[in-house]
């Protein structure tokens, strides 16, 4: 259970209903201000341009473009644990905006998947988050999952205990709707040999425009899913390949089960055998969707033929 006071050196995770430009930027000022006040580092990530240029709050917080680093949401947690073992036994200030009008059906999945898991990457931890949602541009869906994911509410200045708050292990469940590919997308089954995978892989993102230097990255990381097929769930599997939009979409599907909720969220250590495969898809494609259970696990890649 998360601790919802963040007493003890623990977590506190707020989501921050806004409404106007003037309320959000007075928020993050106050946010700011308050661990300036209590010497807590603070770490902003925001979308480019919802901050005004040069703004700074006191002693600079360290600010970064949360539409950089949360292309894959993915990424997030990884930089936070960087960010926090920066300040080993100090309570830190995080907040971060994963959410704007605009993401995809997937990113917003991905995007409450984060939400959840942050309450179970950061337990235990000494920090206090605030994740903003524009309540006057976000889907009612969007609120909901927030309210889902986040043990305390924000909202006309107020902080309460959310009621609709869900247990992360619960909650993550709800999105475990199956990965349906079309009927026409390109299939292939493998079994042993990954040559003719990365051979498939690479010749359809080619033929769909994506750009060669992401291709190699598309390539990667379906080898890398790949290969754990053949390491851990009898060394069958079927990728399979198709474009909506301007996208080129990568799934493979097996057997297997991944019992972690936090894998390919953790920077794994260098010094320990294995355990690269999800953290390195993370990092090269532009989303990762990761649905599994006792039918076996189904991933699907994104990636982007407009960057």
């Amino acid at each position: 259970m998360v601790d919802q006071d963040g007493a003890g050196g623990t977590i506190r995770h707020a989501a921050w209903f806004y409404r106007t430009p003037a309320e959000y930027l007075a928020a993050i000022e106050d946010f700011a201000g308050a661990g300036q006040a209590a010497g807590e580092a603070a770490l902003i990530a925001v979308p480019h341009g919802q901050l005004p240029a040069g703004w700074h709050a006191g002693p600079a917080p360290m600010v970064v473009d949360m539409a950089e680093l949360g292309r894959n949401p993915a990424r997030i947690i990884p930089a936070l644990r960087d960010f926090c073992g920066q300040y080993p036994n100090q309570r830190v200030r995080y907040l971060g905006e994963p959410v704007w009008a605009g993401r995809s059906a997937a990113e917003l999945r991905e995007c409450a998947r984060h939400e959840a898991l942050l309450n179970l990457a950061f337990a235990g931890v000494p920090i206090t988050i605030m994740c903003p949602y524009n309540s006057a541009q976000l889907p009612q869906s969007v609120l909901a999952d927030a309210r889902a994911t986040h043990p305390v509410l924000r909202q006309d200045g107020a902080e309460t205990d959310c009621a609709d708050y869900r247990e992360p292990a619960d909650f993550v469940t709800t999105l475990g709707k199956p990965l349906l590919a079309p009927a026409s997308a390109q299939s292939l089954e493998y079994a042993g040999d990954l040559r003719q995978v990365r051979a498939l892989v690479a010749a359809f993102a080619q033929r769909c425009g994506l750009a060669p230097a992401r291709c190699t990255d598309l390539v990667i990381a379906a080898n890398e899913v790949a290969a754990n097929t053949l390491r851990h769930s009898g060394g069958t599997g079927i990728v399979r390949l198709w474009s909506a939009g301007d996208e080129v979409l990568c799934q493979l599907e097996d057997n297997g089960f991944i019992a972690d909720p936090l894998a390919g969220h953790w920077r794994p250590a260098r010094d320990l055998p294995g355990g690269q495969g999800l953290w390195l898809v993370n990092q090269v494609c532009d989303l990762a969707e990761i649905r599994t259970g006792e039918c076996g696990t189904t991933i699907r890649l994104h990636m982007d033929c407009r960057l």
